[in-house]
């Protein structure tokens, strides 16, 4: 429990001071990476949402059109300024794989709440920590951001060409999103996913686990407490009980894994040659 209790500390600290560490940092992201002007009004939410986007170097002098991964947490995912405890990165690491393979991606990260994260990213409730307002967010994300970024991007909006992918209550409700919309969100990447938050969870994906085309990708690190690599392996045992394909699911528990940004960046090429077969 107290392994638990420090992981939803955390997360809740690491947004409530984001701010503050922005003052001391300088920014590291990559000059392809920028804030919409667009703010939207989540009213379900009860309040106003920043959206990041990252382009490919070559957006601009091209007329292709792109894959979409939508992504949680906006504030830790490109710029050191306005991390807590690091970024992920994501831009440098998909500019260095353009260079070296050719290979594009949109990203679109979501800012979160701050002390309203837990509500955002669960979608059932836990007896001491609440939450429980995922619906109104993945919905949110499918209904309205959605076909936003579509009609002002060049994407490729087909559910083969779109995942989500999220770290912690992150990854749980990237998990929850993409098995509730298998026709929007074909692929997710699940890391370090707090599968303990509600045991409703395992219901849910006994239902909803039969999805032929869907794409999981699993991360856990054995050093992020004790249940975590157990609930991940029970979650992907279920979910082949269910049907879900053994070919689309892929499960990686990594003994020095930790529970932070440094851990996700680490693992988050590896998890797009999966899910898109880089």
């Amino acid at each position: 429990m107290k392994e638990r209790f420090r992981f939803v500390f955390i997360s809740v600290f690491i947004l409530h001071f984001s701010e503050f560490n922005a003052q001391e940092k300088v920014s590291t992201k990559a000059s392809n990476v920028s804030i919409l002007e667009k703010e939207f009004d989540v009213k379900s939410l009860g309040f106003s949402r920043k959206i990041w986007v990252y382009l490919p170097p070559n957006y601009e002098n091209s007329s292709k059109k792109f894959p979409v991964i939508y992504m949680h947490d906006a504030q830790n995912l490109f710029d050191n300024a306005t991390s807590y405890a690091g970024e992920w990165g994501i831009d440098e690491t998909l500019n260095n794989l353009f260079k070296k393979t050719g290979k594009e991606f949109i990203v679109v990260g979501i800012e979160n709440s701050g002390d309203q994260r837990i509500d955002e990213y669960t979608p059932f409730k836990n007896e001491k920590y609440g939450g429980g307002k995922g619906d109104f967010y993945i919905d949110f994300l499918v209904k309205e951001l959605k076909p936003y970024i579509d009609t002002n991007f060049r994407t490729k909006p087909d559910a083969k060409n779109t995942a989500i992918i999220g770290s912690s209550l992150g990854g749980l409700i990237s998990f929850y999103g993409g098995l509730k919309y298998p026709k929007v969100f074909g692929k997710i990447g699940a890391f370090s996913t707090s599968f303990w938050f509600s045991d409703e969870i395992y219901s849910f994906a006994k239902e909803n686990g039969n999805h032929k085309n869907l794409k999981i990708y699993f991360l856990v690190g054995e050093k992020e407490g004790e249940e975590m690599v157990s609930d991940t392996e029970k979650m992907e045992k279920l979910l082949l009980k269910s049907g879900f394909p053994s070919k689309n699911i892929k499960t990686k528990i990594v003994p020095e894994g930790k529970h932070n940004e440094a851990f996700w960046k680490s693992e988050f090429l590896e998890t797009l040659k999966f899910l898109f077969k880089i």
